[in-house]
């Protein structure tokens, strides 16, 4: 029988592992099983140190599943991959690359989860609203996709909603005694933006946020209906998007300054985005 997370936390504590200890300090049969499913926001690319188990997916040794895994002294199984979308998780991404599902079992004790973006879309969505020149040049992606009062980006994202239910009864199947944590998006944009800093006009700086809040409710509320946790890493990053200073940020700008791709977490969000996930699995096993 598998011993419950709550257990399994209050041993990795008594070991000290969490507090104060490398992860190894806890017996391996005590150690949290944890797998890590997910896109490059979960594997944040180019963020060092890079890890080196599957080129192909630019995962990163520093993304926010190793900096929780840490924190909880758990053993990870880290398949996150940039541009996953949910059809990834039961099929091979690249040639040789597992589907994500495959590290599930009976054996897992904890799954976070972040996915979505890809599936809609977001980052061409991202792509297709910079604007550098200020108006009249140049076109509001913003008045672009809400053309004659459709929502273009806003009805994709809704109709996506049972693919995640499906991501999560299928996860309940493979892993049946885990704990799942849902990981929402970040904050991208301060309201108006920040243009010419970032080259979003403040009304598409604004409707790129609101698809991103968009797609965190749909993950907040399938998370709810199916007995999952979620975990707000928009309003942790409040006052760290894309427009404040370079060393303040959790989330670059559309030209990175540091060790991230564009309009990804860098190593410190990745950090916060973690320690949050930790935090948030230790007051679940207490409650």
């Amino acid at each position: 029988m598998k011993t419950p997370l709550r257990a399994l936390l209050v041993t990795t504590l008594l070991c000290g592992s969490v507090l104060t200890a490398p992860a190894a300090t806890a017996a391996e049969g005590d150690r949290l099983e944890y797998v890590a499913l997910g896109d490059s926001y979960a594997a944040a690319p180019l963020v060092r140190p890079a890890d080196p188990a599957d080129a192909k997916c630019i995962r990163s040794l520093s993304d926010y599943p190793h900096v929780a895994a840490a924190a909880l002294g758990a053993a990870l199984t880290d398949v996150t991959c940039s541009g996953a979308r949910a059809a990834d998780f039961s099929a091979s991404q690249f040639t040789g690359t597992a589907p994500q599902y495959d590290a599930l079992s009976a054996d897992t004790d904890l799954v976070s989860i972040t996915i979505g973006a890809n599936d809609n879309a977001l980052s061409g969505l991202t792509t297709g609203c910079l604007n550098t020149l200020p108006r009249p040049f140049g076109k509001s992606c913003a008045a672009a996709n809400t053309e004659g009062g459709a929502d273009r980006y806003g009805t994709a994202i809704d109709a996506w909603a049972p693919a995640f239910d499906a991501v999560l009864d299928t996860v309940r199947r493979r892993a049946p005694h885990a704990r799942v944590f849902v990981v929402g998006y970040g904050r991208y944009f301060r309201a108006g933006g920040c243009f010419p800093f970032q080259p979003y006009w403040g009304q598409d700086a604004d409707y790129v946020q609101a698809k991103v809040d968009q797609l965190g409710g749909v993950l907040r509320a399938a998370a709810a209906r199916h007995g999952a946790a979620f975990v707000d890493t928009g309003a942790l990053g409040s006052g760290h998007d894309a427009c404040a200073p370079a060393a303040d940020r959790y989330i670059e700008g559309a030209v990175s300054t540091r060790d991230a791709f564009p309009l990804h977490p860098n190593a410190q969000g990745s950090r916060a985005f973690g320690l949050a996930l930790a935090d948030a699995v230790r007051a679940d096993a207490v409650r």
